[in-house]
């Protein structure tokens, strides 16, 4: 079998963490008391452990239909809630997918979600610098203003309350995701 092309039970498994995040993403949104534009959901958690178990394309891949759905089906968030929750989820993503792949251990995964995290903060400061204006009609003074009191609390809660969650769940469903049928039980 072609190793570039994906088996049918990995798309399944990609397809079912997309709906796993899609089901959290219309169950759990908190908004931001800071910018009710602002929500918290824990939809990323799927898309982390997708570049836990599979690397970082995979969770791209999964990013992406959850950005695309949110944006233009369940939230109506629009192109500019996809390309900013693209970009947030998209670079933790990518970060634990290229970071664990090379060594599969628990110092890895820490260091590879906090690197995420980190990352993920500056980048959407930098982002709502440049895309936030030209979305919203804000002026660049206001929303400059708004980065240390609400977009990097945000991100740091958002991405690290992810990151927490995606840390405690990954092993013990990655039996699940990897084929063999059982999950991992807490005290291993």
């Amino acid at each position: 079998m072609n190793k570039n092309v994906m088996s049918t039970a990995k798309l399944a498994k990609l397809a079912m963490m997309t709906a796993v995040s899609l089901v959290l993403l219309m169950l759990v949104r908190i908004p931001w008391p800071a910018a009710p534009f602002l929500v918290y959901d824990p939809a990323d958690v799927p898309i982390y452990i997708t570049a836990f178990a599979f690397g970082p394309a995979e969770g791209l891949i999964v990013t992406l239909v959850v950005c695309l759905i949110q944006a233009f089906g369940l939230a109506g968030d629009g192109f500019y809630g996809f390309i900013m929750h693209f970009v947030a989820t998209g670079i933790v993503a990518v970060a634990i997918g290229l970071m664990y792949r090379k060594e599969k251990t628990k110092k890895t995964a820490v260091k590879a979600l906090i690197t995420g995290v980190v990352v993920a903060v500056i980048i959407m400061c930098i982002m709502n610098i440049i895309v936030t204006p030209a979305y919203m009609g804000a002026p660049r003074a206001a929303v400059a203003a708004m980065i240390p009191t609400v977009i990097i609390p945000f991100n740091l809660v958002k991405a690290g309350a992810n990151s927490i969650l995606t840390f405690l769940l990954y092993k013990r469903i990655s039996g699940l995701l990897h084929g063999s049928g059982r999950t991992v039980k807490a005290a291993e």
